[in-house]
């Protein structure tokens, strides 16, 4: 149970993270790498309001946000204004992110055991019955990330978000329409970043500690959720996009917690992240392939049946 108690907090944790992701991969098609320095930027913000400040720990989420949206803007103005490759402006953006949340922690390790967090407070353990404390964090964790995921959607429904949409498909289409598709494209990276600064101030908050190194690979972590998710889920019309991200999310991290449970060393966990992220690449390409061979296959009469039959 205690296993798959933390494979739920930390799917839907980095479940918030990939759907930062998703805007920019699959939305944006911007390889953001800001991603592994926004990670731990929001982590370092809310443990220094919370230690050294004594700020609600329920207002460190919206100023992570806005935080991380900050960081992403600086990536998109960097791309857009600057004319700097995507690929590069995030990495630039997240190596100086690495000496930023440095000087935003004060030092690479800080502990707040001994302060109250959004799991861990005097409202919560009042409104909490006591035969759901168990379950106390997941139950805070699950709120925080479907309120994430619907006003994602709800923002994607909105002339912004669907602007946001043109712009990774046809990008000529919004110039045409009048609007700066540079201006959209910083919006989005916001957006991104934002969300994936809140995922690392609600895993600091879970974790009560923040170090330096927690971003190291959230990109790829996030990558993987995306990929998971929309493979095992695109033809299943009961789940949205962003839901599918979130359950690939889960189910990528239920992946590595069997690993660690057959018995591998928690210090190749990082290599095992690797391999199943390119084993999730392969198999995703693989079956792409595979989509286009049967549409060529079935060009022709075959199709034409196939359409009368389905008007029949």
């Amino acid at each position: 149970m205690a296993l798959l108690i933390s494979v739920l907090e930390q799917g839907m944790i980095y479940g918030i993270l990939a759907l930062g992701v998703y805007i920019t991969y699959k939305i944006l098609d911007f390889p953001d790498l800001t991603v592994d320095g926004s990670f731990p930027f929001g982590a370092a913000v809310t443990v220094r309001l919370i230690s050294d400040f004594q700020v609600p720990a329920i207002l460190t989420l919206p100023i992570a946000f806005v935080g991380g949206a900050l960081v992403g803007m600086c990536t998109g103005l960097i791309h857009v204004k600057l004319r700097v490759r995507d690929l590069l402006s995030g990495i630039i953006m997240m190596t100086g992110l690495y000496t930023i949340n440095l000087w935003v922690a004060g030092t690479g390790y800080v502990a707040i055991f001994d302060k109250e967090n959004i799991f861990n407070n005097n409202l919560i353990n009042s409104i909490v019955p006591g035969f759901l404390m168990s379950f106390k964090n997941v139950i805070i964790i699950f709120v925080i990330t479907m309120l994430a995921k619907y006003l994602l959607d709800w923002y994607m429904s909105t002339k912004s978000g669907f602007l946001l949409r043109a712009v990774g498909d046809n990008s000529t289409i919004v110039t045409s329409l009048g609007v700066d598709k540079g201006l959209v494209k910083i919006i989005g990276l916001s957006i991104a970043n934002g969300l994936v600064a809140l995922s690392g101030c609600i895993y600091a908050q879970q974790q009560r500690s923040f170090e330096i190194s927690i971003g190291t690979g959230a990109v790829v972590i996030g990558l993987a959720s995306v990929i998971i998710g929309s493979s095992l889920f695109q033809k299943m019309t009961v789940f949205r996009v962003t839901g599918s991200v979130i359950i690939g999310s889960i189910l990528y991290k239920a992946c590595v917690a069997l690993a660690m449970f057959a018995g591998i060393d928690a210090n190749a966990i990082k290599l095992i992240t690797a391999v199943l992220f390119l084993v999730i690449l392969v198999i995703s390409r693989d079956r792409k392939r595979a989509g286009r061979s049967i549409g060529r296959g079935r060009k022709g009469p075959v199709a034409g049946l196939e359409r009368e039959e389905g008007v029949k």
